[in-house]
């Protein structure tokens, strides 16, 4: 067998997303989340999962208006990623109770990663910040990819989250 490897981008247009730090999966609202983190975790050897219900939200904007996002998510390690189990409690951002809901990625330019994103047919879907002043935003690649791009910069609080959930790992 013979592969062709084609290139389609211009060094002008490459992504600033860099590799996924993150893939989430949606988590059915109607179950209990310690539950469903047991199961994922029996089912792929993810984990250990530490939940958080409902993270509080500073601000949302939903398709560029006011919204609300109440979530919960349990936070696990597996393989060379952070896996995230979210639960929407507030009417879903994508309507899916289960199977892939986004992958995350660090930005060192959140602002340049959402132009390139709106560029490339990827709206911003929702633009929040936590309580604690964590910015991140999902784009909808849902079109092109299946599912949300979500970004956000790093942060020193962000990064000694996703180390203390590896450590969990032992990895």
């Amino acid at each position: 067998m013979r592969a062709t490897v084609v290139a389609v981008w211009q060094a002008s247009d490459v992504s600033p997303l860099g590799r996924p730090v993150q893939i989430a999966y949606a988590a059915d609202p109607s179950r209990d989340l310690d539950e469903i983190a047991t199961e994922f975790r029996e089912a792929t050897g993810a984990g250990p999962f530490v939940v958080v219900r409902n993270i509080p939200i500073a601000s949302c904007l939903i398709d560029g208006r006011p919204g609300s996002f109440d979530h919960s998510s349990a936070y696990g390690w597996w393989g060379d990623v952070m896996v995230e189990l979210v639960q929407e409690h507030t009417p879903p951002v994508i309507s899916r109770s289960s199977g892939l809901h986004h992958m995350a990625f660090m930005v060192p330019d959140l602002e340049r990663a959402i132009d390139w994103c709106r560029r490339h047919d990827w709206p911003t879907l929702l633009d929040a910040a936590t309580g604690v002043g964590q910015r991140f935003v999902f784009a909808d690649a849902r079109a092109s990819l299946g599912h949300l791009v979500e970004m956000y910069e790093p942060s020193e609080r962000l990064l000694g989250f996703y180390d203390h959930v590896r450590r969990l790992a032992n990895v």
